[in-house]
């Protein structure tokens, strides 16, 4: 990225994070849902009895969360910079629009991050107390979150800006972003699974399902990079 390129790149980043730490509207908002969906799943899961080992569930009721929240959070970011006419300033300056791309998709995923490692904790409480779980590294479970977000702040950064212009753009992200997401889930879903069950080969299979998480990342990122210019002006 040229010099020019990069101090336009921090300017937007700053912006967003400035703009976000004054309001706290996409954190909390994405924070009070994941924390209502763990609550949901709870009172869901409390009549199982201690037969059933929620860890077999428990990646998937994980990613389920992120994912819903991640919409949440995306619609709120772009709405607020329609209606205070940002996106609109952001066309009239001089900045490349994948710029632009770079810094929302960045922004978008320190805010998931943020929201995700703050929401794991609360769901190993209510979840895994009593029960045996991460038969791997911790560092792992980091590892996938952070691998997935990649590629749900990318592609979920490019969906957020086509919809932002829409009547329905609540309905419209979520019909484009969830099915574009199955891939991602499903291979998120799968590595969560060998880090927090364990067991012989699960090393092995956490880094077959991080290989297509990588691949989605860089394959949907490369996609939504090349599309964004043409996908803001609209």
């Amino acid at each position: 990225m040229k010099s020019n390129s990069w101090r336009q790149f921090k300017a937007i980043l700053r912006k967003d994070i400035v703009m976000e730490l004054r309001t706290k509207e996409m954190v909390s908002s994405m924070g009070l849902y994941a924390i209502l969906t763990m609550v949901v799943y709870q009172i869901a899961l409390a009549e199982a009895g201690e037969s059933f080992d929620v860890r077999l569930v428990m990646p998937g009721l994980i990613w389920v969360a992120f994912i819903f929240m991640s919409m949440l959070g995306l619609n709120r970011s772009f709405v607020h910079e329609k209606d205070q006419g940002c996106i609109e300033a952001l066309l009239l300056s001089p900045v490349d629009r994948p710029v632009i791309f770079f810094a929302k998709a960045t922004g978008n995923l320190i805010f998931l991050l943020i929201v995700e490692f703050l929401s794991l904790p609360i769901f190993s409480f209510l979840f895994m107390q009593g029960r045996a779980g991460y038969g791997n590294p911790v560092w792992l479970l980091a590892v996938v979150l952070f691998g997935a977000s990649v590629g749900i702040a990318a592609v979920g950064t490019l969906l957020a800006t086509m919809t932002v212009n829409t009547k329905g753009k609540d309905v419209m992200l979520a019909v484009l972003f969830v099915p574009l997401m199955y891939p991602l889930l499903r291979a998120a879903v799968g590595a969560t699974f060998a880090a927090v069950i364990g067991g012989p080969g699960s090393v092995e299979t956490f880094w077959a399902f991080m290989a297509w998480v990588v691949g989605y990342d860089a394959i949907m990122g490369l996609v939504a990079y090349g599309l964004y210019e043409f996908v803001i002006g609209v």
